[in-house]
């Protein structure tokens, strides 16, 4: 799963065919499907290349086979690069380069000339190959030129819309006494949209400024808690907002850095162990996506890292603040909400990869801001957090991927004693190119944050508050149990379709609310 550097602190965001077409300008050579590009010129003579030098054991042959046969071509850049493997078509374009000057030098009645013929034929084949591969690369180079408006940005973004409706329910919701007491606003048949657009452009070499757009319609409200969100959601009223400005710089081959004003948090910069986590083409459900304490403190201003430690280890850090934008309170700001994550990732084997993750994080209000679960803590006091969390993903063959998350959180309020904890799980099985080449199957079962245990001073509580109380000790009464089905089809290279549903058991983690059936159907095109 570990990219290199250069590609995966761009590859959170970005399609990986956009970041190999930015990062570098990536050579044909950097892949074994494509054949090196065929960027050579005429030698005239051994001193015109610059990595060759008389002391170099083939200097002679060299010279030879230029002023004897000119028949020895270089790069742009006047290098031989005499330690480079040669492919076959390589091989094959400079003995046509050498039998064309010797066919003007030697007899057609010379022994010679048989040898020469036997060549020309032995690799004619690969020539005629060679040949036809470049002819359709400058074509498809010559398109892709034409077609950009500019030659450092990239323009790109995908547009999701959502049908899906839930079975009509009735909640235990307040007070939390054992009686069904209140229906759910919003069983009707609705509709969401969803568009995002992203502008990569290359400062240089290894920087990068990234700005992303967004504006959306439709949610999953009214309702009654947040097991029902969906993974798409982006409620703007149309109003455009700014979801990402980031610049991005790789420090070195194993150290990238990103800063920005927005779009600066663990959901940003966190390496996904789920490969198919993604409001497009992920599962359906918010809850689904990745493991919720990720999402811990909302941030959105901040700086990160990505550091690759070895081949198959990194770190990925960030600090962030969601009230940067607020003058009294700034990025640093004591009484700002903040949360400081770290992450590493691991591929021990090729089939496997995990995570570890810890954030630290403070609320002003007591509210995680990860909108999944028990998210609010406190009835309004402030809140310390510390949140541990693990991920593993193993694909047991090419066609099946066993993974799953667990989370903890312990918080309390700074200058008190007492503590609310919760926890969170997923078990999932993902099918890739389940009866056809890039669909996928994906079945989901897992827990939203649950408070398990809260001892805050009287009034703090939250089980207690919904219960009717007065805030006194205690956790949720019951558990909820989200499982998910859904499956993504891809019409074609630019369109998705993905149906599915979830069942939510015990919704908002209450035994008495009848369980709610969530069923949708998502569109995703990309351009």
């Amino acid at each position: 799963m570990h990219l290199p550097i250069r590609y995966s602190f761009l590859a959170i965001h970005l399609p990986l065919t956009v970041v190999l077409s930015m990062v570098g300008r990536v050579s044909l050579a950097s892949s074994p499907d494509l054949i090196r590009s065929p960027q050579i010129a005429q030698v005239t003579s051994v001193d015109e290349l610059s990595d060759v030098s008389p002391t170099d054991w083939a200097y002679t042959a060299l010279e030879r086979l230029i002023n004897d046969y000119a028949c020895l071509e270089g790069t742009p850049n006047t290098q031989f690069r005499g330690n480079q493997a040669l492919s076959r078509y390589e091989f094959a374009a400079a003995v046509q380069s050498c039998l064309d000057g010797l066919v003007a030098r030697i007899d057609p009645a010379s022994p010679d000339w048989t040898v020469i013929e036997r060549l020309e034929q032995e690799f004619k084949a690969e020539i005629a190959t060679f040949t036809a591969r470049v002819d359709a690369l400058e074509t498809k180079t010559n398109a892709l030129e034409s077609n950009q408006f500019s030659d450092t940005t990239r323009l790109f973004g995908q547009a999701i819309f959502g049908l899906q409706t839930r079975s009509e329910n009735t909640a235990d919701f307040f007070p939390v006494d054992g009686m069904e007491d209140t229906d759910d606003p919003g069983t009707e048949i609705n509709f969401i949209s969803n568009l995002q657009l992203s502008l990569l452009t290359e400062l240089n070499q290894d920087t990068f400024l990234l700005m992303g757009l967004q504006a959306g319609d439709g949610s999953s409200t009214p309702r009654l808690n947040n097991d029902v969100r969906l993974s798409y959601e982006g409620d703007t009223d149309f109003d455009v907002s700014i979801s990402d400005l980031t610049l991005r710089h790789l420090v070195s081959d194993n150290l990238a850095l990103i800063a920005g004003a927005k779009g600066v948090n663990a959901v940003n910069t966190f390496r996904g162990t789920n490969r198919v986590e993604s409001a497009g083409f992920g599962p359906l459900s918010a809850l689904a996506q990745r493991n919720p304490i990720i999402s811990i403190g909302g941030g959105s201003a901040g700086l990160g890292l990505d550091w690759q430690m070895t081949n198959r280890t990194s770190l990925q850090a960030v600090y962030s603040s969601s009230d940067a934008a607020d003058a009294s309170s700034g990025l640093f700001g004591n009484d700002s909400d903040k949360a400081l994550a770290l992450q590493l990732s691991s591929t021990p084997v090729d089939t496997l990869d995990l995570a570890l993750n810890y954030i630290y994080s403070y609320s002003s209000s007591g509210n995680l801001r990860t909108g999944i679960g028990d998210s609010q803590l406190t009835a309004g006091d402030s809140l310390d957090t510390h949140a541990f969390g693990a991920t593993a993903a193993w694909d047991i063959s090419s066609d099946i991927t066993l993974g799953g998350w667990g989370g903890f959180t312990t918080s309390s309020t700074p200058g008190e004693s007492g503590r609310v904890e919760t926890t969170n799980w997923m078990v999932f099985l993902n099918f890739p190119d389940l009866f056809k080449p890039g669909n996928m199957g994906g079945l989901y079962v897992g827990q939203p944050p649950k408070i398990t245990k809260s001892t805050l001073r009287q009034s703090q509580n939250i089980p207690d508050i919904l219960a009717g109380g007065v805030g006194d000790p205690g956790d949720q009464p019951s558990t909820t149990t989200h499982i998910e089905l859904f499956y993504r089809h891809r019409v074609n290279d630019s369109f998705t379709i993905t149906p599915g549903f979830f069942y939510i058991i015990n919704p908002a983690h209450t035994n008495d609310s009848e369980n709610i059936f969530v069923g949708a159907i998502r569109g995703t095109f990309t351009f």
